[in-house]
């Protein structure tokens, strides 16, 4: 089993602290690898709230004696003394991220993000959102740096509310519309300046093209393509703003191997040559 886990003030024992209205107590990384597999059993709880997210594979819980296969995707929330059984086994290929926390203003919070009493999970999607804001929890815990339970405690926050985006337009447009568009964007982010064709990033994802296009321009409001264009022209824009680079090296950079093309599609954009676009804003300085 692999672990990457940290404790606030290197102590396991949970605990409740009212001092400030949100604390990050602990904060972990599960993956099932050598051993069959892993349980967790609390029969009267802890005393703080648990919020685990299942990255990938699936997990085991029991809730009100009856056993729920969590599959990747969703989270699980745990408020004090409430019982805990759960487990994870290696065939599930389950790996799971976890916190603890505290305060004065938890409640008010979970209220506030539809996180209701009356259910335990929820359906949030795979956007890697989750694993970077989670990893970076635990470093923060675990290098403890300036200010690093505040940042903490804005990193839980902010999950929250990626959650509560989650739940609102997985009811407009479906949980799976969602999940798909949301690894869609991350992927063109990561890749908007080499050559995608949106049929083939499809077809690898093993769905219909027509209905990628068309559910993608739903929730985004422009086409994956003009997703794209708008990430190229945005990221020129800042090398025009912020580098000595040449037109055609910032063509490159964004991916356009031709810098006329480039230029006209930049003035079609922005109404400006790179030249001018380039001039104007260093004025402007």
């Amino acid at each position: 089993m692999y672990t990457n886990v940290a404790y606030l003030h290197n102590s396991v024992n949970d605990f409740i602290d009212l001092s400030k209205p949100l604390i990050v107590t602990s904060c972990g990384y599960y993956r099932i690898i050598n051993m069959p597999f892993f349980t967790t059993e609390r029969p009267t709880g802890r005393k703080d709230y648990q919020l685990l997210y299942i990255a990938s594979g699936k997990a085991h819980f029991f809730f009100n004696g009856k056993e729920q296969i969590i599959s990747e995707g969703n989270i699980i929330l745990y408020r004090p003394d409430e019982p805990q059984k759960y487990f994870y086994r290696n065939i599930d290929k389950t790996e799971v991220y976890w916190v603890h926390f505290t305060g004065s203003e938890v409640e008010s919070f979970l209220s506030r993000y539809e996180l209701t009493p009356m259910k335990n999970v929820f359906y949030t999607g795979t956007s890697p959102d989750y694993l970077q804001l989670y990893r970076r929890m635990i470093q923060e815990l675990q290098l403890c740096r300036p200010d690093y339970e505040e940042l903490l405690s804005l990193t839980l926050h902010h999950i929250f509310l990626v959650i509560h985006r989650h739940l609102k337009e997985g009811r407009k447009t479906g949980s799976d519309i969602q999940t798909e568009i949301e690894r869609a964007t991350h992927f063109f982010n990561e890749h908007y300046n080499t050559s995608i064709c949106i049929e083939d990033y499809a077809k690898a994802r093993h769905i219909s093209p027509c209905w990628f296009i068309r559910s993608f321009k739903q929730v985004v409001k422009m086409t994956p393509m003009q997703y794209i264009l708008s990430l190229r022209m945005m990221n020129a824009r800042s090398f025009l703003e912020n580098t000595a680079y040449n037109i055609s090296e910032i063509a490159e950079a964004v991916g356009y191997d031709n810098p006329l093309y480039f230029s006209r599609l930049f003035h079609k954009h922005t109404g400006l040559s790179p030249s001018e676009y380039r001039k104007l804003r260093t004025e402007d300085r």
